[in-house]
């Protein structure tokens, strides 16, 4: 038996289901390992040896390959001092002070640990604003696992969702009548840079939504709000909306803050300031000194590297190689979003058969390709990586079109 198959074994006695969230064992197929037991750069070697090069990088976590060395160091200085306190360390105003030189709509920061706490408190934060209560999100779009946005409905109420309304992103008119039909009540909007939601193609916001989304905001008195969890510093060093020239009240980052170490923030306009400092948020592990001083580092990395023109050249190689596998063996391949958050699906697959046996043919030959959530790049990333990873994905188009007894239909997950 293998370490993996018993270690699924044993959770199934003491966690529910054997694992849960975006980790349940279910979600992919049974050739997917589902423990891994180290990591450098950027591989994954699973608990039974097999090594993989990951474009997950621990579902978005990993912008610097893992292990970077002087995040580590400046995680392992500041431990050596303090990380828990009765009050926190003096990084949480250096870490402040860095996000708001950085971010040009930030006039102030707070810290979390997850981006569901940064969207709650972001929400939270518009309420109180103008003591208004309806949050209008584009239908379908995933802003974290709290009961006012979690997208599986197991235990939770129509309470809990009684002040969302949804509109259709990337549309004007049903934004529009949204604020229309609750004129008055609108405390803020949700927003997502571009969609990016899983088992879809993704695409982009256009710049005449994102500049109605604010105008709109600015004409009712409401909060605009932009979720950076997932994209924050992986699309450019400040907000991505700054290419719209549009800047929001308040923003929600996280996943790639400390490259790994648990650290997610709010940061806000001076407009949402008095908001933000009346409102009663706060957890036991929120003042962490360490991934603090992890998160300052990384953004120092942000600022003086070239890891995101990296991130472009190398996405836009692996991109390229694959459409042109893809076509010479006669696949239609949909490769969608920005390249340093990839997400390949087969047209017409809808039970999934070609895009679970291709992913999974790939990953028998050391390459961790997602079947259908985008993936990420990071700065450790190299030319070698994409070679390798190009042979390994020729030769998965290779078996699957001369062994179609592979494709096998895969449940839909939700």
């Amino acid at each position: 038996m293998s370490k993996d198959r018993e270690l699924r074994d044993r959770a199934q006695i003491v966690i529910p289901g054997g694992m849960y969230g975006h980790q349940k064992a279910d979600w992919l197929p049974p050739a997917y390992p589902q423990y891994f037991e180290r990591s450098e750069g950027t591989r994954l070697w699973d608990v039974d040896g097999n090594c993989y090069i990951d474009y997950m990088c621990g579902y978005g976590i990993n912008l610097f390959g893992y292990g970077e060395r002087s995040i580590d160091e400046a995680a392992r200085k500041q431990a050596a001092l303090c990380d828990g306190m009765t009050g926190p360390a003096p990084v949480i105003v250096e870490l402040a002070e860095k996000l708001v030189s950085m971010i040009s709509h930030a006039d102030w920061a707070m810290f979390c640990k997850n981006g569901t706490d940064a969207n709650s408190i972001a929400m939270v934060c518009a309420r109180a604003y103008a003591n208004k209560k309806k949050i209008l999100i584009a239908t379908g779009t995933y802003h974290g696992s709290a009961p006012w946005c979690t997208p599986i409905e197991e235990g939770i109420t129509p309470e809990d969702r009684a002040n969302n309304v949804y509109f259709e992103y990337n549309n004007l008119e049903s934004l529009r009548a949204a604020f229309k039909q609750h004129e008055g009540d609108v405390a803020g909007v949700f927003a997502t840079p571009f969609r990016h939601e899983i088992l879809a193609d993704q695409f982009d916001a256009t710049a005449e939504y994102a500049r109605e989304a604010r105008r709109l905001c600015d004409e009712h008195d409401a909060l605009l709000i932009i979720d950076e969890v997932r994209t924050g510093f992986r699309l450019a060093r400040g907000s991505s909306w700054d290419a719209f020239d549009v800047k929001p009240d308040l923003s929600s980052w996280g996943k790639v803050l400390a490259n790994g170490y648990p650290i997610s923030a709010v940061v806000g306009s001076e407009k949402a300031r008095t908001a933000a400092s009346k409102i009663f948020v706060t957890g036991s592990f929120w003042f962490s000194a360490v991934p603090m001083a992890a998160a300052l580092q990384t953004l120092k990395l942000i600022e003086t590297t070239d890891y995101l023109e990296v991130s472009l050249t190398l996405g836009h190689a692996l991109r390229s190689g694959i459409q042109e596998q893809a076509e010479r063996y006669g696949f239609d391949l949909h490769q969608t979003g920005p390249v340093q958050m990839p997400q390949i699906l087969f047209a017409n697959d809808k039970e999934m058969k070609l895009g679970f046996a291709w992913t999974q043919a790939v990953l028998r030959r050391g390459v961790y390709l997602h079947p259908f959530h985008n993936m990420f790049f990071n700065a450790a990333m190299t030319r070698a990586d994409i070679a390798e990873t190009l042979e390994a994905t020729e030769a998965s188009f290779k078996e699957v079109l001369n062994d179609p007894s592979r494709l096998q239909p895969f449940a839909e997950k939700t």
